[in-house]
Protein backbone atom coordinates (compact mmCIF):
# COMPACT_ATOMS: atom_id res chain seq x y z
CA UNK A 1 0.00 0.00 0.00
CA UNK A 2 1.33 3.11 -0.97
CA UNK A 3 2.22 5.72 1.93
CA UNK A 4 -0.60 7.94 0.87
CA UNK A 5 -3.12 5.31 0.89
CA UNK A 6 -2.10 3.88 4.58
CA UNK A 7 -2.48 6.91 5.63
CA UNK A 8 -6.30 7.63 4.25
CA UNK A 9 -7.26 4.06 5.46
CA UNK A 10 -6.17 4.51 8.63
CA UNK A 11 -8.11 8.22 8.49
CA UNK A 12 -11.03 6.34 7.63
CA UNK A 13 -10.57 3.43 10.23
CA UNK A 14 -10.84 6.34 12.78
CA UNK A 15 -13.59 7.94 11.86
CA UNK A 16 -15.34 4.66 10.87
CA UNK A 17 -14.26 3.19 14.91
CA UNK A 18 -16.19 6.20 15.63
CA UNK A 19 -19.32 6.04 13.93
CA UNK A 20 -19.71 2.53 15.29
CA UNK A 21 -19.40 3.57 18.38
CA UNK A 22 -22.57 6.00 18.01
CA UNK A 23 -24.73 3.02 16.56
CA UNK A 24 -23.50 1.03 19.49
CA UNK A 25 -20.91 -0.96 18.46
CA UNK A 26 -17.58 -1.88 19.64
CA UNK A 27 -14.91 -2.68 17.61
CA UNK A 28 -11.30 -3.42 16.62
CA UNK A 29 -9.03 -2.79 13.85
CA UNK A 30 -7.27 -5.92 11.76
CA UNK A 31 -8.60 -9.01 13.78
CA UNK A 32 -8.19 -11.79 12.51
CA UNK A 33 -10.79 -14.82 11.50
CA UNK A 34 -10.22 -18.51 11.89
CA UNK A 35 -10.71 -18.53 7.85
CA UNK A 36 -7.00 -16.68 7.75
CA UNK A 37 -8.77 -13.32 6.39
CA UNK A 38 -8.36 -9.95 8.94
CA UNK A 39 -11.28 -8.37 9.03
CA UNK A 40 -10.27 -4.32 8.86
CA UNK A 41 -12.78 -4.05 11.35
CA UNK A 42 -14.51 -6.30 13.67
CA UNK A 43 -17.40 -4.78 15.66
CA UNK A 44 -19.58 -6.23 18.08
CA UNK A 45 -23.03 -4.89 19.36
CA UNK A 46 -25.00 -5.59 22.58
CA UNK A 47 -27.00 -8.06 21.15
CA UNK A 48 -23.84 -9.66 20.15
CA UNK A 49 -24.19 -9.61 16.47
CA UNK A 50 -21.15 -8.86 14.94
CA UNK A 51 -20.48 -6.48 11.62
CA UNK A 52 -17.16 -6.58 9.58
CA UNK A 53 -16.17 -3.22 8.15
CA UNK A 54 -14.20 -3.45 4.78
CA UNK A 55 -11.91 -0.48 4.39
CA UNK A 56 -11.21 1.04 0.89
CA UNK A 57 -8.80 3.83 0.40
CA UNK A 58 -9.15 4.22 -3.20
CA UNK A 59 -10.56 2.93 -6.14
CA UNK A 60 -7.59 1.35 -7.11
CA UNK A 61 -7.55 -0.40 -3.69
CA UNK A 62 -11.00 -1.89 -4.42
CA UNK A 63 -10.50 -2.46 -8.04
CA UNK A 64 -7.20 -4.84 -6.89
CA UNK A 65 -9.24 -6.38 -3.99
CA UNK A 66 -11.34 -9.14 -4.77
CA UNK A 67 -11.64 -11.32 -1.25
CA UNK A 68 -14.59 -9.07 0.27
CA UNK A 69 -17.31 -11.79 -0.12
CA UNK A 70 -15.49 -14.23 2.15
CA UNK A 71 -16.62 -11.99 5.05
CA UNK A 72 -19.79 -12.13 4.45
CA UNK A 73 -19.94 -15.56 6.10
CA UNK A 74 -17.91 -13.80 9.54
CA UNK A 75 -20.90 -11.20 10.49
CA UNK A 76 -24.57 -10.38 10.72
CA UNK A 77 -23.81 -7.21 9.04
CA UNK A 78 -21.15 -5.85 6.84
CA UNK A 79 -19.83 -2.50 5.19
CA UNK A 80 -17.34 -0.75 2.77
CA UNK A 81 -16.13 2.50 4.46
CA UNK A 82 -14.46 4.63 1.95
CA UNK A 83 -13.15 8.50 1.95
CA UNK A 84 -15.10 11.26 0.85
CA UNK A 85 -13.87 11.14 -2.58
CA UNK A 86 -14.49 7.74 -2.88
CA UNK A 87 -16.66 6.91 -6.50
CA UNK A 88 -19.57 5.57 -4.63
CA UNK A 89 -20.76 4.30 -7.68
CA UNK A 90 -18.07 1.39 -7.20
CA UNK A 91 -19.44 -0.41 -4.74
CA UNK A 92 -21.79 -2.62 -4.98
CA UNK A 93 -25.74 -1.61 -4.50
CA UNK A 94 -26.08 -4.68 -2.14
CA UNK A 95 -22.87 -3.73 0.19
CA UNK A 96 -23.23 -0.71 3.28
CA UNK A 97 -21.26 1.99 2.78
CA UNK A 98 -19.88 4.22 5.50
CA UNK A 99 -18.19 7.17 4.14
CA UNK A 100 -15.25 8.65 7.16
CA UNK A 101 -12.69 10.85 7.55
CA UNK A 102 -10.22 11.23 10.29
CA UNK A 103 -13.09 12.34 12.73
CA UNK A 104 -15.79 10.60 12.42
CA UNK A 105 -18.49 8.58 10.12
CA UNK A 106 -21.54 8.48 8.05
CA UNK A 107 -23.84 5.74 7.06
CA UNK A 108 -24.51 6.90 3.28
CA UNK A 109 -25.87 2.74 2.52
CA UNK A 110 -27.52 0.82 5.22
CA UNK A 111 -25.40 -1.96 6.14
CA UNK A 112 -25.38 -5.58 4.43
CA UNK A 113 -27.64 -8.23 6.28
CA UNK A 114 -25.89 -11.03 6.25
CA UNK A 115 -26.78 -15.06 6.65
CA UNK A 116 -26.90 -15.50 10.15
CA UNK A 117 -24.24 -16.86 12.14
CA UNK A 118 -24.05 -20.68 13.17
CA UNK A 119 -24.68 -20.43 17.03
CA UNK A 120 -20.86 -22.50 17.59
CA UNK A 121 -19.48 -20.14 14.58
CA UNK A 122 -21.22 -16.99 17.08
CA UNK A 123 -19.79 -18.51 20.10
CA UNK A 124 -16.07 -19.14 18.88
CA UNK A 125 -16.10 -15.42 17.13
CA UNK A 126 -17.09 -14.15 20.42
CA UNK A 127 -14.40 -15.41 22.64
CA UNK A 128 -11.65 -14.73 19.46
CA UNK A 129 -12.75 -10.86 19.51
CA UNK A 130 -12.61 -10.89 23.50
CA UNK A 131 -9.00 -12.52 23.60
CA UNK A 132 -7.91 -9.98 20.62
CA UNK A 133 -9.53 -7.03 22.65
CA UNK A 134 -8.05 -8.46 26.50
CA UNK A 135 -4.47 -8.95 24.55
CA UNK A 136 -3.96 -5.66 23.00
CA UNK A 137 -5.43 -3.76 26.56
CA UNK A 138 -2.96 -6.03 28.71
CA UNK A 139 -0.04 -5.11 25.99
CA UNK A 140 -1.30 -1.56 26.41
CA UNK A 141 -1.45 -1.65 30.42
CA UNK A 142 1.78 -3.52 30.56
CA UNK A 143 5.10 -1.43 28.41
CA UNK A 144 7.33 -4.66 29.36
CA UNK A 145 4.53 -6.95 27.30
CA UNK A 146 5.66 -4.88 23.92
CA UNK A 147 8.92 -5.49 24.46
CA UNK A 148 9.03 -9.16 24.04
Amino acid sequence: MKPRDDLVARQVRRGALRLLRNLGYVGLAEAGLASGRRADILALDDNGRFAIVEIKSSAADFQSDGKWPEYLEWCDAFAFAVPVDFPDQLIPETAGLIVADAFDGVVRRPFQICAPLAPSRRRALTLRFARLAASRLQTFEDPLERAG
